[in-house]
């Protein structure tokens, strides 16, 4: 493996060193061409928004917001032992949700739209560009309230009993699960028992 990885070094070394010695010396041009430059820098700003998104979704700031909590009490309604009458309004408010949520990522997708035909002006409308902003920014801030208010509208349904119940599903949910047929299990994993 080692053998393997030194001859994979190697190489990309000889690929990527200019050669020490040639017949005419080499003339001014630009090592990357523009429309490649201009590729690259377009890839990389994609790159990043798209870790910014999957961070978003596993870092630190989406533990209790961006779980699907109505849909979980809905998949363990047998478990918390809800009534049809919790079942009807719980799946009222989740559809309620969904609605909402296709329509506040339709307006977004078409604040974007607007920011991105702002910023090929030449100059850049400032003011109009800061009120577009804003306005995604507002978009996205409703949206979380909405989310949040929905959550706490469905926990309200539930009794006492039912809220316990929940969050020990939850505790559950966050227990790493055994690794598959043919992975080795991460360190933390062979330290837990198996349950």
């Amino acid at each position: 493996m080692r053998k393997l990885l030194c001859l994979g070094l190697l190489a990309c070394c000889l690929l990527f060193t200019p050669p020490a010695m040639s017949a005419e010396p080499e003339r001014s041009r630009p090592s990357v061409p523009e429309e490649l430059t201009d590729a690259w820098e377009r890839f990389q700003r994609a790159l990043h928004e798209w870790g910014g998104r999957v961070w978003e979704r596993m870092g630190s700031r989406g533990s209790r917001e961006d779980r699907p909590v109505i849909t979980q009490v809905l998949n363990n309604r047998e478990a918390l032992g809800l009534s049809a009458d919790q079942v009807r309004k719980l799946e009222q408010l989740r559809d309620g949700f969904q609605r909402q949520s296709i329509r506040n990522d339709a307006d977004l997708r078409i604040v974007e739209l607007d920011i991105a035909a702002l910023l090929e002006n030449d100059p850049v409308d400032l003011v109009k560009l800061e009120a577009k902003m804003r306005e995604g920014e507002k978009l996205r801030t409703d949206f979380r309230l909405a989310r949040i208010r929905a959550i706490e509208q469905a926990r309200g349904l539930l009794n006492a009993e039912q809220k316990k119940k929940l969050q020990e599903l939850d505790l559950q949910l966050l227990v790493p699960r055994a690794p598959r047929f043919g992975q080795n299990p991460s360190s933390r994993e062979r330290e837990q028992p198996s349950r």
